[in-house]
């Protein structure tokens, strides 16, 4: 069976997100949307909150299995049996920051694949960071995240 893990903060899912998770999922038998525990980002909104919304996003999907975790990523891969890590990149300096990461996990992990998956470019300048800046400041964020998350912000 093939076990891929999608991590993030989702803080929140953005349709650049969506996107990702749409075009990874088919790849694999089982496929987990990890909502990590970031301690070096500012978060908006609960981890339960952030649940709430992907699970509202995906409902209809029954290959995606929404869940929180805290830890090394590799170990939590390990722990739900995940052989695959899925990463989008947007751009130049998404890659080399993915790379660096994917390197250091592969040492940790040999036996776990990162996966790279590129944004398409509509969604290259959508970030959770610019979506919660634009929150902050009582902005419109619906053309920046699914519908479905809209009713949680």
């Amino acid at each position: 069976m093939k076990i891929a893990l999608f991590p993030g903060s989702f803080d929140p899912v953005t349709k650049a997100h969506v996107d990702i998770i749409k075009r990874s999922v088919g790849l694999f038998d089982k496929f987990y949307i990890g909502i990590g525990d970031n301690s070096s980002k500012k978060g908006l909104l609960s981890a339960a909150q952030r649940e709430q919304i992907l699970r509202a996003v995906f409902e209809n999907e029954p290959r995606i299995h929404i869940v929180s975790y805290e830890g090394l990523t590799v170990e939590f891969c390990r722990s739900i049996g995940a052989s695959y890590m899925i990463r989008g990149i947007r751009t130049v300096s998404d890659f080399e920051y993915e790379k660096a990461i994917a390197q250091m996990n592969h040492s940790l992990a040999p036996e776990i694949e990162s996966i790279f998956i590129v944004s398409k470019p509509g969604y290259s300048s959508i970030s959770s960071t610019i979506v919660r800046d634009i929150l902050r400041h009582k902005g419109d964020v619906s053309q920046f995240v699914p519908k479905e998350a809209l009713p949680y912000l």
